[in-house]
């Protein structure tokens, strides 16, 4: 019998130790399942927290259901009966003190068709006038690989990309976007400048698809998203799932790998799978020739903060789910959302339940790691007066803070992965990275990658 040992109990390794128990009823496979974890609670950044007014995310507040994947795991773990849907409305950009609605017909910011670039408010009408040389400049430099900040802002203009899109698209892919990917953000924006000559014309020819994936777009269930990771630990009756086990090294002996632990025997594994974040991989492998790899990936960080108010929601903004920072403000939060509007379940009674998102490419993110909770909460309050008019003491509050835990994919970090995974596969064959550090950011991209890396272990028995 050969034994697989999944160091790192968050949704990719959960999802691969369910894809692997599944693969070996299926197959009938000889392999004995091993789960280490290092908290006492598996999950990684999903986590809800609850009381008896509402439920709070300290990661993830969703999943995008649309991606490969994340039905059918929903399916197979009878789960449908749970699920929510995010209300839809309207989004908001918060730019020079005023709360201006990013206009209806746009993907991530970026207009949809002439008419949704004129109705926009946040852009001059010399920005508008800017941004329509996209329908005349050809393509002839631009692939992929570039980066999707110069590609956007040499056809649409700097003034619409930095006032329109940049918020939107840094606020999900948290990063610069001079430095980040087409491959690795919106990768079909190049495809459709090349087939239909411009970018907004891609965009209004394939509308409908984005449309259909606006609605409906997020999923959670009634009592949190860590519903799923209760039941996927719960359907892990041919495992063995470790707890609170620290582990400090994972060494190659002959075929196997040698995992050790501080408060554990250590174990012999024919398979190890690190879902860890990548600084912990390297740590734990201490191998040099992949060091210069593995320093190349690169982390952010973030604070969230949970504000729940004895205010009926509907005080907001109508139709309205939150906001996005741009330059030129008055507040120190990076966006907002409105967590009882946007997800009804979180909030008992529809009293106001706001998110605060504070990133460390915020000025003041410096300043703010250092503070204690009750000072933190104190910005986020003079956040939430001046850009909703709303005053009042909190009933309860969420603060997390997420350091260097946020991977951050910028135009080297493909590279570095696909060279990772080649060193590997030659020194450590049966030795398998997983996760967001490396394969993408959300928990159905996660769920993904456990899936192959379960298929790529039972290919191999």
């Amino acid at each position: 019998m050969k034994k697989v040992v999944v160091i790192g109990g968050g949704i990719t390794g959960l999802s691969t130790m369910h894809y692997l128990q599944k693969l070996k009823k299926e197959k009938a496979l000889d392999i004995e399942l091993v789960l280490v974890e290092s908290n006492n609670y598996l999950g990684g950044k999903i986590r809800s927290v609850k009381n008896e007014e509402f439920i709070m995310e300290t990661g993830a507040d969703s999943i995008v259901a649309r991606n490969a994947g994340v039905m059918p795991i929903v399916e197979e773990l009878n789960l449908q009966d749970e699920l929510v849907y995010n209300a839809t409305g309207i989004s908001y950009i918060y730019t020079n003190n005023e709360l201006h609605a990013i206009p209806v017909d746009t993907v991530f910011g970026i207009p949809t068709s002439e008419e949704s670039l004129e109705s926009s408010t946040l852009v001059s009408d010399e920005g508008k006038e800017l941004a329509l040389k996209d329908f005349e400049l050809p393509n002839e430099n631009f692939t992929k690989d570039s980066s999707i900040g110069s590609f956007l802002t040499y056809f649409l203009g700097k003034e619409l990309v930095d006032k329109q899109i940049a918020p939107v698209l840094s606020g999900v892919y948290s990063g610069d976007l001079d430095k980040l990917t087409l491959a690795s953000t919106l990768p079909y924006l190049v495809d459709y400048k090349d087939e239909y000559g411009s970018i907004i014309k891609g965009l209004e020819a394939n509308k409908e698809k984005f449309q259909a994936a606006a609605n409906k777009k997020f999923i959670s269930f009634k009592n949190g998203l860590s519903a799923l990771i209760d039941r996927l630990e719960e359907e892990l009756q041919d495992a063995t799932i470790l707890k609170e086990v620290h582990t400090t090294k994972v060494a190659k002996n002959g075929d196997t790998y040698e995992v050790s632990f501080s408060n554990h025997e250590s174990i012999s594994a024919n398979y190890v799978v690190l879902t860890t974040p990548h600084n912990v991989a390297q740590s734990l492998l201490q191998n040099e020739e992949l060091d210069a790899d593995f320093n190349k990936l690169k982390n952010s960080s973030l604070i969230s903060i949970y504000l729940g108010f004895d205010i009926p929601d509907e005080q907001l903004p109508a139709e309205g789910t939150g906001f996005i920072v741009s330059e030129n403000s008055d507040v120190k939060c990076n966006a907002c959302t409105w967590t009882s509007r946007k997800w009804k379940h979180t909030s008992k009674n529809s009293k106001l339940l706001v998110r605060m998102f504070y990133k460390s490419t915020n000025p003041a993110y410096d300043e703010m790691k250092h503070m204690s909770e009750e000072e933190l909460v104190q910005v986020a309050l003079q956040d939430i007066e001046k850009s909703l008019k709303l005053t009042g003491k909190p009933q309860i509050v969420e603060v997390t803070k997420w350091n260097d835990l946020m991977p951050n994919y910028h135009l080297k970090h493909g590279q570095a992965v696909q060279s990772l995974t080649e060193k590997m596969a030659v020194e450590m064959p049966n030795m398998v990275l997983a996760g967001c550090s490396y394969f993408g950011v959300g928990i159905g991209a996660c769920i993904k990658n456990g899936k192959e890396t379960a298929e790529l272990i039972a290919a191999r028995n």
